[in-house]
């Protein structure tokens, strides 16, 4: 199984990337996400959930 990463590779990659300086991290410190997530959820089309399905990703995203 040398294509799918183990159990604990992902938080280890996570903490390499943080070490070596990750810009998302330092965005993340920087950017209030917050302030984004109303006027996104307004903007985007979503389907109706009452028919079922996956839930939307967050607008953020």
């Amino acid at each position: 199984m040398r294509g799918q990463a183990g159990f604990w590779d992902v938080d280890e990659r996570y903490a390499l990337l943080s070490e070596a300086g990750n810009p998302l991290v330092k965005l993340n410190e920087v950017v209030p996400w917050d302030v984004f997530r109303k006027p996104l959820a307004k903007a985007l089309k979503r389907s109706d959930g009452a028919k079922g399905g996956r839930p939307p990703f967050d607008p953020v995203m």
